[in-house]
Formats: structure tokens, sequence, C-alpha cells
């Protein structure tokens, strides 16, 4: 009796590890491809939530980022590349959807705006700085002129006395 046991163990080991296998060469068909969620968040990353502002689809918690991630798992498990389900989002939902614009002339103006109007600031205020010292403040020319005034009525009553 353990014996009969003991071979349809075997066959049932023997089974799974078939079926197994041929889940295995199924999903390396192409048919299908399993996808984790680095490979989704990797890529939510990228795109930015289309009801929130200023937060990534990775750690949105709102219905609409939920969908769009099960979107970009299916595109990736129907083997589409991370590129082209970015061009994809911004194609049918606009530049808003990431950081910064793909048009390579948009996102140099995008990125490089702010640094330059920073170093038109800095410019401009150092030449402030500089006309500042080279010209004397009036006031203080005055108060200069009247301590000497001062100092020569006092030089003279001490002189006189």
């Amino acid at each position: 009796m353990t014996h009969k046991i003991l071979k349809l163990a075997h066959l049932c080991v023997v089974l799974m590890m078939v079926v197994g296998v041929g889940s295995t060469i199924y999903a390396q068909d192409g048919s299908t491809r399993v996808v984790t969620e680095d490979q989704v968040n990797n890529i939510a990353k990228i795109l930015y939530c289309p009801v929130c502002e200023n937060i990534t689809l990775d750690t949105c918690g709102t219905a609409a980022c939920a969908d769009w991630r099960y979107e970009i798992r299916l595109q990736l498990e129907s083997g589409s590349t991370e590129a082209q389900i970015i061009e994809d989002f911004v194609r049918r939902f606009g530049d808003r959807v990431v950081g910064t614009p793909l048009d390579p002339t948009l996102r140099a103006l995008s990125l490089l705006t702010p640094w330059i109007i920073i170093a038109a600031a800095l410019v401009g205020g150092a030449l402030m700085l500089a006309k500042k010292k080279r010209t004397p403040a009036p006031e203080i020319a005055a108060a200069s002129a009247a301590s000497n005034r001062y100092q020569d009525l006092f030089e003279q009553d001490v002189a006189n006395s």
C-alpha cells in the first residue's frame, strides 16, 4: 500500500514539474511577460499624476494613478519599452505628464532659464554694490563736515581760554 502511495506522490511531483516548465516556456514565448512592481515604478517615477500637482505616479494614491500604473504594466507585458510608454503618455496627455519637456529645445530652455535669471540677479547686485562703494553717501560727508566745524570751534575756545 505504501509503495502505491509513493508512486502516486512521485507521479504528482513529475506532473507539477511538467506544468511548471510548460508555463515557463509559455511565458517566454512572448505572448505574456512577467512584469514586476519595480519595473512599473521605474517608469511611474518619471510620470506625474494627472490629478495632483508635483506628485509622481509611483507615490500617488489616487484612482487615476492606479489606473495609469496598471496601464504601464499592460504596456510592459505587451513588450513596449520605457521610452515608448513615456512617448505614448506624452502624446495622449501632453508634456505635463513629464517633469521637463521631451523636445530638446524646450527642455534646454526650461532647464537654463532659472540659471540665467539667477546669474542676471547676481550680476545686477554686484554692480549695485560696486556703484555704492564708489560714491560716498551725502549724509556721511555732511556729518563729517559738521564734525570738523565743531572740532575747530572747540579748539578755538580752548586756545582763547
